[in-house]
Formats: C-alpha cells, structure tokens, sequence
C-alpha cells in the first residue's frame, strides 16, 4: 500500500507538460499502430487482386505524384499552424474565426489550382517516352489520373484540417488517418471492373476522410466560413513561417534522392536492397517519429505563451528520454534484423542471401534512431517558440552533411555507407539543434 501511494505521488510530482506529452504519445502511438493494420489491410487487398503488373504501376505513378505536394503540404502546415494557434488563442482569441476562414479559403484556392495544374501536366507526362512507362502501364495511369487529381482539393483540406485538430490538441486525425485505407480495400474486394474499383475507392476513402475530420471540428466551432482575401494580422507570421518551412523541407526531401544516386553507382541489386531495408526502417522510426513530434508540439506551443521559461526544461528532459528509447531500439533491430527480414521477405525470389544483405543495411540504419527521436523533440520545442530559420538552416546543412558522409561512407562500406551516413547526418543535426536551444534558453534567461 505505501508502495502503491509512493508511485502515486510521484506520478502527481510531475509538470503536466510531461504528463501531456506521456498521454498524447501514447494515443498517437496507438492511432498510428492502428493505421499501420489498415494500411496492412489495403495492401493484402490489391495484392490479392490485382497482383504485380501494369494496372498498379500506372496507378501507384500517378498516385505518388499527387501525393508528393500533400505530404510537402501537411508537413509544412503542421509546423505553422500548430505554434500560430498557439499564440493567436493567448494573445488575439478574437481574431480566430477571420484568420479560419481565410485560411479555409486559401486551402480551397490551392487546391483547385493544383488539381488543374495535374489534370494538364499529368497526361503529358504519362505519354512522354522519357518517363518509360509501357503502353499498358500508360493506360493505366491515363485511366487514374483523370480520377485522382481529385485527391488534390480533398488532400489540401484534409490536410488544413488535420492540422487544426492537433493545433486543438485532438490526436484523432492520427486515427482517421487509416480511414482512406479501409475504403480501397472495401472497393477493391467488393467491386469488379478493371482498376476503376482501385480508382475510385482511393477518391472515396480521401473524400471520408476530409469528412471524418470535418465533423469534429464543427461541433467544436472551429471550421469558419470560407473567405477570400488576407486581411488578417496573422497572415504576415503564417506567410514568414510558411515560407521557411517549405525550403526546409524541400531541401531535406533531397536526402532520398542523393541515397538513390549513390544506390545506382553501387551496383546491381543495391536500390531493391535499399528500398526492402528502409521499408522496415520507416515503419518503426515512421511509428516514434509521428508520436514524438505530434505529442511534443501541441505541448511546447502551449507551454510557450503560457509558463513560458519551462519549454527548455521539458524539452531537455524528454531529449534525455528519447536517446534512451532510440538507443533501446536500435539494439533491438540490430539483434533481431535477420528475423525481422526473412519473416517479412524472404519466400521466393527472395533468398537467404537476399536477408543477409537487407538485414546488414538495416543494422546500420537503426544508428540513426536515437539522434533522429531526440532531434524531433528539439524540433518541436524551438518550432513553438518561432525559430522556424534556425530549423530551416538545418536542414539545408543536414543535406550538405549527408553528402560529405556519402562521399566518405559509401566507397569503404557500399551500401552499408549509405544509411550509416544518415546516421551521421542525424547525429550532426542533434548537436547543431541541442547548442542552438541551449543559446535560446540562455540569451531568454539574460532578458
């Protein structure tokens, strides 16, 4: 019983900033865990009806397209919003509803524009002979395109919307993240006709989706009428922010490209191996990385325009448990990477010497988990207190970083070299961000 009433106290010694992010990390981690089974659920629906062939590359061409702006998109609005609405509810709760609604209309705005953008450009492309697709696999993807353009106006809300439940601290956007997934696979092994089921199940789960995240926010009163126009004071700081966090984030969306030029020059059979390692690797780092950051911001936006000096103590703390989580981690893939790979992969064409070379990359990329959680934590905490160029700056030395790294990894180490230099660049991009908050919390204190 004394025991029991220690524990107790102790739990309720703690600042609820920590107990905010202990709770939102574990819903996040469970919503996430929940959208991994759906999007599990989908894949073994269009594998088992559809297979390998050309229906799903024309489909899967024109899908990553569309879906490349809406993650730079989402990314970027989360980094934004979140802080600003932070601030504008301390400061100026007023100006709120205004600022919704233009944003609302902006959304709207971008996303017709780039629906029309792709319904121009994504034809063109698929029939250039220099994309390489093959007749079938063109056909395919021209089928699609006509369809999935519509996912630009639906994902530029959803994703405006998201963005708003967790600036409210709601983390079931995590969830309904999985609805867009569990309705391909429901039109896909309900429905028959060639790849229209695939198509249009994918319209439909993103058009769920959109209305799944409306319904909360409405009954909250937080979906304003849409305007046209600027006219908010909040437009200058959301337009300064923006701006930085989407070169930053253009700059380190690079870092897959300099890995897959670095792959071909390697040699045969490098990039599939690559491609099966970070597969593994982005499920696990994709699961902490989503709880970190979406449990740390909400948590460090509000703690900033309300205790104020206690973001650099909380922050620090949870930077001290998250290299201790990573670092856990990663010995758990390096002992169990062999296993992992051959239940996951090998059957087939995929050999026993296939896992030694898929699970030797992964041991090496697990390296980088540690930095790569900590810095996510130091992320958030000085994205809240509005140095969005600091975390932009980098980024754009994270690239420069990788790149030396890659120059002197990969010709000793082959591909090995290759993720074990992403290990290095998280590692420098750690330190850069832990001196940098620590001089904020510093020069804070001097004032």
């Amino acid at each position: 019983m004394n025991v029991f009433l220690a524990f107790n106290s102790r739990i309720r010694a703690f600042h609820p900033d920590h107990l905010a992010i202990v709770r939102g990390m574990a819903w996040v981690t469970l919503f996430v865990l929940l959208g991994k089974v759906s999007g599990a659920v989908k894949e073994m629906a269009v594998a088992y009806r559809y297979g390998i062939g050309a229906e799903v590359d024309g489909y899967l061409f024109v899908l990553n397209l569309v879906s490349w702006p809406l993650a730079l998109w989402f990314g970027v609005l989360t980094m934004v919003l979140v802080p600003l609405a932070a601030r504008m509810r301390e400061q100026a709760p007023q100006a709120l509803p205004r600022f919704r609604g233009e944003l609302l209309g902006a959304a709207l705005a971008l996303g017709l524009l780039l629906a029309l953008a792709a319904a121009v450009a994504l034809p063109m492309l698929i029939a250039s002979p220099r994309v390489g697709l093959s007749p079938a696999a063109a056909k395919s993807a021209g089928e699609a395109a006509r369809a999935l353009v519509l996912l630009l106006p639906l994902g530029v809300l959803s994703s405006l919307f998201s963005a708003w439940m967790l600036a409210a601290g709601l983390h079931a956007n995590t969830l309904l993240e999985g609805v867009p997934a569990l309705a391909i696979a429901a039109a896909v092994m309900l429905l028959d006709g060639g790849i229209a089921p695939l198509v249009w199940g994918t319209v439909a789960g993103f058009a769920l989706h959109l209305a799944c995240l409306a319904l909360p926010l409405a009954r909250r009163g937080e979906i304003a009428r849409p305007r046209l126009g600027a006219s908010s004071p909040a437009w200058r700081w959301f337009w300064q922010s923006f701006a930085v966090m989407l070169a930053g984030n253009a700059v380190m969306s690079l870092i897959d490209i300099v890995d897959l030029m670095f792959a071909v020059h390697v040699g045969t059979g490098a990039v599939s191996t690559l491609g099966y390692a970070n597969r593994l690797l982005a499920l696990m780092m994709g699961l902490g990385g989503t709880a970190v950051s979406r449990a740390t911001l909400p948590v460090f936006a509000r703690a900033h325009h309300g205790s104020g000096g206690r973001i650099h103590e909380v922050s620090v703390r949870w930077v001290a448990i998250m290299l201790g989580v990573g670092a856990l981690a990663a010995l758990a893939v390096w002992w169990l990477a062999p296993l992992a790979v051959r239940l996951v992969f090998e059957r087939g064409a995929f050999d026993a010497a296939s896992t030694a070379a898929v699970a030797g990359v992964l041991r090496y990329g697990a390296l980088q988990m540690p930095f790569f959680f900590a810095a996510l934590v130091l992320v958030s905490s000085l994205v809240a207190r509005g140095h969005h160029r600091a975390v932009a700056l980098g980024a754009a030395i994270n690239l420069l970083v990788k790149l030396g790294a890659s120059l002197l990894l990969v010709p000793a180490l082959g591909m090995r070299g290759i993720v074990l230099s992403t290990g290095v660049m998280y590692l420098s991009s750690f330190a850069m961000l832990f001196l940098y908050a620590r001089h904020v919390h510093k020069a804070t204190d001097s004032h």
